[in-house]
């Protein structure tokens, strides 16, 4: 079977078994993931051994250590995937439940039930946990999903589909509920993003480039987000102990991922007593620092920031600063530089804050935080498919109410318009 003839069967297969899963309790739901969980235990030698082959080959191509870091499966990670179903499996399911009702004058009563959004196509890079992060999301919210994870991680992802699809007919739920692209070959991705009449949704996970592939070529609706350039911003209210603590972890805590801050914006007023010290323990850390004029008369070893500074997404050690006369320009370059992901403001200032938060459009805006925690394990939502910073249908992290959308149920007793 050539590869565009594979796709559309597992395209179809996913729309008859999200028809299945729909219809399937909260109960059977959570023993499917409780089940999987088992199986990812169970069968962790042929995980990991499958893992191995994997990870031989990136080292043979060259991939970097962070690439290779990412990959590779351990006993820790195994385990870490099974906690996280059981989490989920803890959640409350939206699917069924109702919003208040309303009574229109001729008696009839209406409601909007959340239901799922029906089958979803996920495309992403090398981290096999999001096979798995990605089932347990979809199989509680009641969807089916295709996933296509990276070239260089597909025998690992192939161990755990086999997994998933073990615990699925155990607990008696269709097995084509999580499939993986089993092949290499990138016109997979093509004809997936041609299945229009199968597939509800896309959602792609990895670098920009491959982002701006799937937008492009997609005849599907994709929720997305390009990259994650992150702004701190510090006002002249800050309590500066507290400031330093947020930029620190903000940038150095986990530098390569899209919640880490890539700018720092610092209030005229407070820079002189704020950015000596907090430039030394950025020293301290490795980061790179990149500076605006008025920057670099403050901290003299940091390099001269370019215009394309502000715009960069570093996902290392670097970082870009610049002093403003107020909250007013802070405001205005997050609107110029920014990308709509997360956001933070330190002051002591409620009504600063109230207006940062107003006014910043911004997937998550946080007051006396580090961006870090725009992540839906941090905030609760239990696990995340990703972050989105498209606004339709979903904005910022997306957990298992995300997955689902509303219809509008209506009761009534005999009426009729007239």
């Amino acid at each position: 079977m050539n590869t565009e003839s594979q796709i559309i069967e597992m395209a179809e297969a996913a729309r008859k078994a999200a028809t299945e899963l729909a219809g399937c309790s909260s109960v059977q739901k959570n023993n499917a993931l409780l089940a999987i969980g088992k199986k990812l235990s169970e069968n962790s030698g042929r995980i990991k051994e499958k893992n191995a082959r994997d990870v031989a080959r990136a080292r043979e191509q060259g991939l970097s250590a962070a690439m290779i870091d990412r990959l590779t499966i351990t006993d820790e990670g195994i385990s870490a995937m099974a906690e996280g179903l059981a989490e989920v499996a803890a959640l409350e399911d939206p699917v069924g439940s109702m919003d208040r009702t309303w009574i229109r004058p001729n008696g009839l009563a209406v409601s909007r039930m959340r239901i799922p959004l029906g089958v979803i196509g996920i495309i992403y890079e090398s981290r096999p946990n999001v096979t798995i992060d990605a089932a347990g999301l979809c199989v509680k919210s009641g969807n089916a999903v295709i996933l296509r994870g990276g070239s260089e991680a597909l025998n690992s992802n192939q161990a755990l589909a086999e997994a998933v699809s073990e615990g699925l007919r155990e607990a008696g739920l269709p097995e084509h509920a999580v499939q993986i692209v089993p092949v290499r070959d990138r016109e997979a991705v093509n004809v997936l993003l041609a299945q229009q009449d199968y597939v509800d949704l896309i959602i792609p996970r990895g670098g920009e480039g491959l982002i701006r592939f799937v937008v492009d070529n997609s005849r599907i609706p994709v929720l997305k987000h390009y990259k994650g350039v992150c702004h701190v911003y510090v006002d002249e209210s800050a309590e500066l102990e507290m400031a330093r603590e947020i930029c620190l972890n903000a940038k150095v805590q986990r530098p390569g991922v899209c919640n880490a801050m890539e700018t720092l914006l610092v209030h005229r007023e407070t820079a002189r007593d704020f950015l000596p010290e907090m430039a030394r323990m950025f020293s301290e850390a490795g980061v790179e620092l990149r500076g605006c004029d008025e920057t670099l008369k403050i901290i003299s070893d940091a390099k001269a920031a370019a215009e394309e500074d502000w715009y960069e997404e570093y996902l290392d050690l670097i970082l870009a600063v610049k002093i403003v006369e107020g909250m007013d320009e802070a405001m205005a370059h997050i609107e110029k530089y920014g990308s709509q992901h997360t956001e933070a403001i330190v002051t002591r200032d409620f009504a600063r804050a109230r207006r940062f938060l107003n006014r910043v459009d911004s997937s998550v805006v946080l007051v006396n935080a580090s961006t870090r925690f725009n992540d839906g394990g941090q905030l609760g939502l239990g696990a995340e498919m990703g972050i989105s910073t498209s606004k339709l249908h979903a904005f910022g992290p997306m957990g298992i109410n995300e997955l689902t959308t509303t219809k509008f149920v209506v009761l009534g007793d005999g009426q009729i318009r007239t």
